[in-house]
């Protein structure tokens, strides 16, 4: 609903767990829902595979079309609200976690929600994060409602929520946490607005890109399957030579699922496969206790050459032909709903802060310290109206920003390149040294309203 700016039909937002379906948010020419069964034999829509969750998910599945400009570059998948407590005891009717896995292999991002009043990680919601395994880089996490809470509060809740997710998601590395006020409603707690407006131009910038990066994704996907494809061949292929051609076919069975890790082993070490390609041992030894492994295929070398061949060649040639197709095609982005309007007039990012302050002011911004500054630039001992670098030097290293900083900071300051600075040219290398102690970034060239009044270019008029 924020990144829409609009509603959408089926849509339910409450402070409790409204929503009870799956809403596939799409675009469409008129506005309307399309009910789950209807859904999975409609050829132009990508939801067929879900057919085999059976009626109970597809009750509980829904596509909601509108003419949003938003949708027009990408579609949401709303999911259903997280069970906690009591109500996690009562099924779903449909395997939720198989579900969402499915949903999680196909999808560019995955954006999981979080209160900054209710952090508890429920078991069912523990059960979902655990689904996405293997997705992790497309997770991202949004800490929602942030303006309810003090800095100090909100620093001890960003604390818990990510030893929370350190005990639930297994990677040594540390998630992305957008933090912030996602919705249109005025902030409770303004002291952190520079933070939140921040976080929500990252989030911004994260969705926009990834129309971008979809024909990337893609292929990635698709080495990703090619290789699962040969190591799963290489398994079958050894349970099926493995099987006796006349007795004891049950008990031998039993014995290959239970060896099953030593055979992953065997397979990596005979055929220099790594074991992050191999599938979860316990998974696999559940598909296969349904199986007839008489009925299995032998190992058919050529295949195996084929997708070496794809893996080392063709993938290159596919890659390439994406990047060209890239640069000659204009960026796509996404647009419309939030993602338009977050930069214009003086609510920009940055607008009137750090060094673009002053910029729509007719008098030069660092006049209004500049007495102060002339005091201590009278004391560094000035030679014809002029400081050297050293007696700068003296006075700027007492803010205690990096010797690089500092050097960026004359750079722009030496307005006339003459190696000395005069009292406008001190006064601004003060104004930037204030500016970067603010915590701004600083231009990487001077704008023009800073650039001191006696160093301006007079306006040539032509008559």
């Amino acid at each position: 609903r924020y990144l829409l700016e609009q509603d959408f039909p089926g849509m339910r937002i409450g402070p409790e767990p409204t929503t009870d379906s799956f809403i596939a948010v799409m675009y469409g020419d008129s506005e309307g829902n399309v009910p789950g069964n209807a859904l999975v034999v409609d050829p132009k829509k990508p939801f067929r595979k879900l057919s085999r969750f059976g009626n109970a998910f597809l009750n509980r599945f829904m596509c909601s079309q509108l003419p949003n400009q938003v949708l027009k570059s990408i579609s949401i998948i709303d999911s259903p609200g997280i069970l906690s407590g009591e109500k996690q005891r009562i099924s779903r009717g449909y395997d939720f976690c198989q579900v969402l896995q499915w949903f999680a292999e196909r999808v560019d991002r995955i954006i999981l929600l979080f209160d900054a009043h209710k952090l508890d990680i429920s078991d069912e919601f523990s059960e979902a994060i655990k689904s996405f395994r293997g997705q992790d880089d497309k997770i991202r996490v949004v800490l929602n409602k942030a303006d309810q809470v003090d800095t100090q509060q909100l620093m001890r809740v960003y604390g818990a929520l990510m030893w929370s997710l350190g005990k639930v998601i297994n990677t040594p590395e540390v998630l992305r946490v957008y933090i912030g006020s996602f919705w249109a409603h005025p902030l409770r707690n303004t002291e952190n607005r520079r933070l939140f407006e921040a976080e929500a131009q990252d989030l911004f910038k994260d969705i926009q890109s990834l129309p971008q990066k979809a024909a990337v994704r893609k292929l990635n996907d698709l080495i990703k399957r090619a290789r699962l494809a040969k190591v799963h061949a290489y398994i079958i292929s050894y349970l099926k030579k493995e099987m006796p051609s006349v007795f004891g076919k049950e008990n031998k069975k039993k014995e290959l699922i239970s060896r099953l890790p030593d055979i992953y082993i065997q397979l990596q070490r005979e055929y220099h496969i790594s074991a992050g390609d191999f599938p979860e041992v316990k998974k696999m030894q559940e598909l296969l206790e349904t199986c007839d492994f008489t009925k299995f295929h032998s190992l058919k070398p050529k295949l195996i050459e084929a997708v070496d061949n794809m893996l080392a060649n063709k993938i290159a040639s596919l890659m390439s032909l994406i990047s060209q197709e890239e640069s000659n095609m204009p960026t796509e982005m996404v647009h419309g709903g939030a993602f338009d309007g977050t930069m214009a007039g003086p609510f920009g990012h940055g607008y009137g802060e750090g060094a673009k302050e002053g910029a729509d002011e007719d008098e030069w911004v660092v006049a209004k310290d500049k007495p102060a500054y002339d005091e201590i630039f009278y004391t560094l001992s000035p030679i014809n109206g002029k400081i050297s670098g050293i007696s700068a030097k003296k006075e700027m290293v007492t803010s205690k920003l990096p010797n690089s900083v500092l050097g960026k900071i004359w750079k722009l300051a030496d307005c006339d390149g003459d190696g000395m600075l005069d009292d406008e040219e001190f006064a601004l290398a003060k104004h930037l040294i204030k500016i970067k102690l603010d915590g701004y970034e600083l231009p990487g060239t001077l704008p023009s309203h800073l650039v001191p009044p006696s160093h301006r270019k007079p306006l040539q008029t032509t008559e």
